[in-house]
């Protein structure tokens, strides 16, 4: 039988453990939340020290693998760390130090950006490594040998790359780094700039509207490039934007209201992020006492306020 419905006058203990956690908790918040970013920190970096790709078989005459490998790429790695990293974060920086809001609006802020991008970066290598789905540029990685049969399906061994890092790149296909990685960042300061400026209230103007479509926009350039460079195809850059686009909203949203909420702008107050624990649920006994207790606290409190008024009219 469930026993969601306590009365009014219940109380329930709580055990020792959980009421420090919750101490804890209210006092170092957002320590606990900084403690599991670097958590999904330290996991990003062993993957990329120790994990290699599913290396998934192929066939030289698949066109779709056959495209040039890009030596000088549009947007190299580091330069789309900047874009969608450095400079939204320099830009964040800039808004608190302008506006001066209160040091827990910009702590979780900072830190719901720092997630974003940290949290997307991880799963996309996950996903990258477990799917081992071959690049465009595959068959110009690889090298394959001479006299390999074309039309039937290879192992990676028959690749001559002598560049490591070249040739188990060519196995992380799925999705776009690039793109999950720009909308993440990007995505975040659009939803951040949505909340600040109250876009989506009634008659906003236009030129607010716009202000928020640019992170938008250089994120999908970004995630084009890929496709310039022959990196992916639209199914890898597509999935990227995806994964980008909802860790940054699930990310701001952990710590900001709905984007339609008046107070779209505000963070939620440290009291709300305070957790409940675990505690003892009242057995049916327990809560009929309490009950008890509350009708025969509401009866002795009644039948004094009737003498109290019966003496008045007297």
């Amino acid at each position: 039988m469930a026993r969601s419905n306590l009365s009014a006058g219940s109380t329930i203990p709580v055990s020792p453990f959980a009421g420090a956690w919750s101490r804890v908790f209210l006092r170092s918040y957002p320590l606990v939340d900084a403690i599991g970013l670097a958590c999904i920190i330290a996991c990003w970096i062993l993957i990329q020290i120790f994990v290699t790709p599913f290396h998934r078989m192929f066939a030289l005459d698949n066109q779709a693998i056959q495209y040039p490998f890009a030596t000088v790429e549009r947007v190299p790695v580091l330069w789309s760390i900047f874009y969608a990293g450095v400079i939204p974060l320099l830009i964040l920086l800039i808004w608190a130090a302008t506006f001066r809001p209160s040091p827990h609006k910009v702590q979780v802020t900072i830190l719901g950006f720092l997630t974003a991008l940290m949290l997307t970066s991880l799963l996309t290598d996950i996903i990258k490594n477990a799917v081992g789905r071959p690049r465009p540029d595959l068959i110009s990685r690889c090298m394959p040998r001479k006299g390999t049969p074309e039309s039937t399906l290879v192992y990676w061994t028959i690749c001559t790359q002598t560049n490591e890092h070249i040739l188990q790149e060519g196995w992380r296909s799925f999705p776009s780094g690039h793109s999950s990685f720009s909308f993440a960042g990007l995505g975040y300061l659009s939803l951040f700039f949505s909340g600040q400026m109250h876009v989506f209230r009634p008659r906003t103007d236009l030129c607010r509207c716009l202000l928020v479509l640019i992170p938008i926009v250089c994120a999908l350039m970004v995630a084009i490039s890929r496709l310039e460079d022959y990196r992916h195809d639209v199914y890898d850059v597509t999935s990227g934007t995806i994964l980008g686009s909802v860790v940054a909203h699930f990310c701001y949203r952990r710590y900001f209201p709905a984007l339609r909420s008046f107070r779209c702008d505000t963070p939620y107050s440290k009291d709300e992020f305070v957790p409940e624990g675990f505690s003892k649920v009242p057995d049916d006994e327990e809560q009929q006492l309490s009950s008890r207790r509350g009708q025969s606290w509401t009866g002795e409190e009644s039948y004094q306020l009737d003498e109290s008024v019966t003496h008045q009219d007297r």
